[in-house]
């Protein structure tokens, strides 16, 4: 069974849409797909696949273990696709105990036997739980729009991901361990270091933890999804992320391609269709069916990606950006000359976009005044 966790920094970056859809396109594929609501504190993927509002879900099975798993297992009108719906209404499950996570853990990988591939919905944040479900697979996907706080919190996503990593190799009382406790102790900064550097130190002082870790490294490859572009410049943002990772973080990130922003997913969400049944041939769609293609091309998961396939990837999704975008203009022709979008409509779009591009330069300015002051106090990532 492959397990496919999606995550995003922040919320809002269309993380549901993407495991949505992306289970739609697998079991259209004939892959037997289990999609899981794991947003346990915000549950709303049922919207987005067009289920009934659950009865039961991921919070009644944690309060009460013994009422059995399979009780919240749904099946829906999709042939091959099956749901877990989470719950938003209670308290508590945003922040699950270790018992109630590693139960839960257990339970999903308890359908390798029936599933073929499961999808991960997880929370947004930073959650100890939410980093644990993303490290069940070495290549989840981390969703990110252009916006300057979608990417920041992307990037710091995967720091804190990392550092979970290390944290369950170096064990307390090793010297390893000894030493990441004093970084994280370190509340000045002053002896702050880069992973990199870290790991220099940490093969110096502790060379067998150090081995353990590179070997769990080498297979971590994060794969990345920008959503919500507007035009092929905004697609560039992903080298940002690309270089931090490489340069602060030491992992290599993979490029699974674009999504355009499209009203149309306003309209399926409002049609309780997933936008890829709802329109299948339109620029988002297919945007999705590509991604899900390159998963199921996919080789298995532990295995080295190489320094050239990851520019291949960058490569692909800036083409990939620039053909989406031609054929979303032709779109917009196409509904202008046929009087299916009228002149207002296209006028009230212009205008929509045009606030929120204002709303993002506010935000940018205000966080590029942020990072001057950190920078002026010697901040380092």
């Amino acid at each position: 069974m492959r397990i496919i966790p999606v995550a995003s920094g922040k919320g809002g970056v269309g993380k549901s849409l993407v495991s949505a859809n992306l289970g739609v396109a697998f079991a259209q594929a004939g892959q037997r797909v289990v999609v899981a609501d794991l947003d346990l504190g915000a549950s709303n993927l049922h919207l987005v696949l067009g289920h009934h509002a659950p009865a039961r879900g991921l919070g009644h099975f944690l309060n009460d273990i013994k009422s059995g798993f399979a009780g919240v297992i749904a099946e829906t009108d999709i042939p091959n696709l099956r749901f877990i719906p989470g719950d938003g209404e209670i308290p508590g499950m945003a922040n699950l105990r270790a018992s109630q996570r590693n139960s839960l853990v257990r339970h999903l990988l308890s359908l390798k036997n029936d599933t073929d591939i499961l999808v991960l919905d997880l929370g947004a944040g930073t959650h100890q739980s939410i980093l644990d479900f993303f490290l069940l697979s070495t290549r989840g996907l981390v969703v990110s729009a252009p916006a300057v706080t979608a990417i920041l919190n992307a990037y710091v996503f995967l720091k804190n991901a990392v550092f979970r990593l290390m944290y369950s190799i170096f064990r307390r009382g090793t010297p390893a361990g000894l030493y990441l406790e004093q970084m994280r102790k370190d509340v000045s900064g002053k002896n702050r270091q880069y992973i990199p550097q870290m790991l220099k130190e940490i093969a110096r002082i502790d060379p067998e933890a150090s081995a353990r870790f590179e070997q769990n490294m080498t297979h971590f490859h994060p794969r990345l999804i920008m959503n919500m572009i507007e035009d092929p410049a905004d697609a560039d943002v992903a080298m940002k992320i690309r270089r931090s990772c490489e340069a602060y973080l030491g992992i290599g990130i993979e490029h699974l391609g674009v999504m355009y922003r499209d009203s149309l997913q306003d309209t399926a969400l409002a049609s309780r269709l997933p936008i890829v049944l709802y329109k299948p041939h339109s620029v988002l769609a297919q945007g999705i069916y590509r991604i899900a293609e390159k998963i199921l091309q996919t080789e298995d998961e532990n295995f080295d990606l190489a320094a050239t396939e990851i520019e291949a990837s960058f490569q692909d999704a800036a083409l990939e950006a620039e053909a989406d975008f031609e054929t979303r203009t032709e779109y917009v022709e196409e509904l202008l000359h046929s009087g299916a979008l009228s002149q207002g409509d296209l006028l009230e779009t212009v205008k929509s976009q045009q606030l929120e591009m204002a709303k993002l330069k506010k935000e940018n300015n205000f966080l590029k005044l942020k990072l001057s002051q950190a920078a002026a106090k010697g901040f380092k990532p």
